[in-house]
């Protein structure tokens, strides 16, 4: 008997996996159901965990009982019955042929297990059309089909797919970033903020040791992501299907960069924070409205990014509007 694909540790025992594992016990888990959080990696650990325990079994025609398989096990990225659906080239859209590609498979009854899965990854992503096209599928879904909906960003859906899936949401398990470069970068980050709080803002000589510094940071942070994605993109692509087009690969590459980038910048706003916090503790009301201002700042750059503006470039809008608000604090 083959082992059953594991849940994300860290989530095992949980309310809402609890809630999951009784579903598909009683054959009752929906046929549509949106997992979604702050890392895709985590929620697509858990649609291959639900795809496997939907898949790798019998069930008994008199009693309806269900028993793990054990001959004609499949992984659920080879099993015949599991069909998968991802962004596709630098744009990393889903489009709307690829859409009906996947309808037409899960059309067609099951080859080997008791019902066919079909995972949406990034569903997001989804061009216009291809939502609608997905829609009439929730609203008719093909008998014996579970279909998976993975995605960081659940409102950026049509409400008319939103209300037509049960929602998990998953918190992100990812630790810390521990990328080459990172940790020197965020401690020099720090040092930098300091500085600009102890210098006198009317030194230009100060005032020009700052700004270099912020270049600086910004060529080391392309730096440091570069390096991130390239050696997450070398892990990664050894587990992937053998049959993915070159688009969709470009289209994986492209996510992974951007979820890096995304923890990168989350992970600047916390140094931001605990460079504050012994200020803010020790009654400092000018640093109180300084980090405001900067945290304000760095979600506004951060929401330009995915307008697809250069990372590089909103971290040095970042940075130099840090130094005015750290000097002027």
């Amino acid at each position: 008997m083959s082992p059953v694909a594991p849940w994300p540790e860290a989530l095992v025992g949980t309310p809402a996996i609890v809630v999951i594992e009784q579903a598909i016990a009683r054959q009752r888990l929906s046929h549509s159901v949106l997992l979604h959080g702050d890392d895709h990696d985590t929620l697509a650990a858990i649609a291959l965990a639900i795809a496997d325990r939907l898949l790798n079994v019998t069930i008994d025609p008199q009693t309806g009982a269900q028993t793990r398989r054990g001959e004609g096990s499949f992984a659920p990225e080879q099993h015949p019955d599991c069909f998968f659906l991802r962004p596709a080239g630098k744009m990393r859209q889903i489009s709307a042929d690829a859409t009906r590609a996947l309808i037409n498979k899960i059309q067609v009854s099951p080859a080997v297990a008791p019902r066919k899965v079909a995972i949406i990854h990034e569903v997001d992503r989804m061009h216009l059309t291809a939502a609608n096209v997905f829609l009439k599928t929730l609203e008719e879904p093909p008998a014996h089909t579970t279909l998976l909906l993975l995605t960081t960003r659940p409102y950026a859906l049509l409400p008319t797919i939103r209300s037509r899936v049960l929602h998990f949401r998953f918190p992100s398990l990812a630790a810390t970033m521990n990328a080459d470069g990172w940790a020197p970068w965020r401690d020099d980050y720090r040092a930098w903020l300091g500085r600009l709080c102890d210098a006198a803002a009317s030194d230009k000589h100060v005032i020009a040791d700052h700004v270099f510094t912020a270049y600086g940071l910004v060529a080391r942070f392309a730096a440091v992501l570069e390096a991130a994605t390239t050696a997450v993109w070398e892990q990664q692509k050894e587990k992937l299907p053998a049959d993915l087009s070159d688009d969709e690969q470009v289209a994986i590459e492209t996510g992974i960069a951007n979820g890096l980038r995304a923890r990168l910048f989350a992970e600047i706003e916390l140094s931001t924070r605990e460079f504050a916090l012994p200020r803010l503790n020790a009654g400092d009301e000018t640093a109180r409205r300084a980090i405001a201002a900067a945290v304000e700042e760095l979600e506004h750059d951060v929401s330009l990014l995915r307008l697809n503006l250069n990372e590089s470039a909103a971290l040095e809008k970042f940075l130099l509007s840090s130094l005015r608000i750290w000097t002027r604090r």
